[in-house]
């Protein structure tokens, strides 16, 4: 009889930020293949949430931020063919932020081609993909429990369930 040998399941775990300035408008990042978004980026090995985030804000924008309130919890369901010598995405897991600029200067960066600060109803018009988009909404919608979302991107994009938790 051959022994079962139990695999851990594989997870991308990543955070995101809608970064606020004084004059509560948004950062948003342009990024190369996917078109607006707000920063964020995968936790490295090692790496917590809140330093991930503050990182990958650093990195896209030029930016200093405080993380505050978890708005939006959103699972990306689906492995799908991967890209630059990877074979599979696996599913990810995305914990969405509401942060307040602190400091730096604005700029694009190896991964995006510009940043910008834009009015808060603004950006839901120049988000081109649709998990951005829902999870965006989440943040409009936020009044004090975070959303809870699943759903596939690939082939399609498809909402598979939503509620506040």
């Amino acid at each position: 009889m051959e022994e079962k040998v139990w695999v851990m399941p594989t997870h991308i775990v990543a955070a995101a930020g809608v970064v606020l300035n004084e004059k509560d408008e948004v950062l948003m990042v342009k990024t190369y293949n996917a078109g607006w978004v707000f920063p964020g980026g995968q936790v490295e090995e090692g790496e917590n949430l809140i330093e991930a985030l503050k990182r990958e804000i650093w990195e896209e924008s030029g930016i200093e931020a405080e993380v505050g309130e978890l708005f939006c919890i959103a699972s990306n369901t689906a492995k799908h063919q991967g890209y630059n010598g990877v074979k599979e995405v696996p599913t990810k897991v995305m914990l969405d932020f509401v942060c307040r600029k602190t400091g730096g200067i604005i700029r694009g960066s190896d991964e995006n081609s510009e940043s910008g600060w834009f009015p808060r109803e603004k950006v839901l018009s120049m988000i081109q993909a649709p998990a951005i988009i829902e999870r965006y909404k989440a943040y409009l919608e936020y009044q004090g429990r975070p959303a809870y979302m699943a759903y596939v991107t690939k082939p399609v994009f498809e909402l598979k369930y939503k509620t506040k938790v």
